[in-house]
């Protein structure tokens, strides 16, 4: 575990499209760091660049996106990093490798414990499924629509929600969306599931509706089971005492 104290900050630069191993180099970066231990790293992918090459590379043009340049990052002690630099030496046939010396002021990684859990009780009774399907640009008052009915049910105390984000699918207008490398090349199917009570799901579809300019709200009929894991008998006594 990485300590307080002295360390090496390694940076790697490399292209996003550059194999290793019939794979991306950047995948094999990452899984190679984790099998050794290393504390943590992060890839994260540029919106512009140019290398030794002296190609730009952009996100705003499709035709230069190919070869867009990724950073992985990472802080470990001097031994450690000496002993993966032959191997990171060898993987990063094209890029850059960096190493500079830093210094660790504080390591939190506090975990919190799991509460004791006693026998589950099974709860079950009827309720209602409600689907809502928009697409991921639709917008509601400068926001993402998905992100303003999320708010909304919350508000309205509703038990819970969840949103899924497609990768292919068409609606009314029969325009495929797929799901792509640039940022701007798909407007993807989205879909909020909602299972609560039939009162607050009417409640909230009245709401929900009039937010959307384009979509589906489907409801079903749902037969609901819960799992409810009750407290150790001891934590129940320092409860009621």
């Amino acid at each position: 575990m990485l300590q307080k104290g002295a360390a090496k900050k390694v940076t790697i630069f490399i292209n996003e499209d550059t194999q290793h191993h019939f794979g991306s180099l950047c995948d094999s970066l990452l899984t190679f760091l984790l099998h050794k231990g290393v504390s943590g790293a992060t890839a994260t992918r540029a919106m512009a660049g140019f290398g030794a090459h002296q190609v730009m590379h952009t996100t705003k043009i499709e035709v230069l996106t190919e070869h867009l340049p990724i950073r992985i990052e990472f802080i470990e002690s001097a031994q450690k990093v000496d002993d993966l630099m032959p191997t990171l030496y060898d993987m990063v046939t094209d890029g850059v490798i960096e190493v500079q010396d830093t210094q660790v002021v504080k390591v939190a990684n506090k975990e919190k414990a799991s509460p004791a859990k006693g026998p589950h009780t099974e709860l079950r009774g009827t309720a209602r499924l409600m689907r809502i399907y928009m697409g991921e640009s639709d917008r509601w008052q400068g926001e993402a629509l998905y992100e303003a009915i999320l708010k909304r049910l919350r508000f309205m105390d509703i038990a819970g929600a969840t949103v899924y984000r497609g990768i292919l699918g068409y609606g009314a207008k029969r325009h495929t969306h797929k799901s792509g490398r640039l940022p701007f090349s798909h407007d993807l199917p989205v879909m909020i599931s909602v299972v609560d009570t039939e009162e607050k799901l009417s409640k909230a579809m009245n709401d929900i509706e009039s937010m959307m300019q384009d979509g589906i709200i489907v409801l079903s009929d749902v037969d609901v089971i819960r799992l409810v894991h009750s407290r150790p008998a001891s934590e129940s006594t320092h409860a009621n005492g």
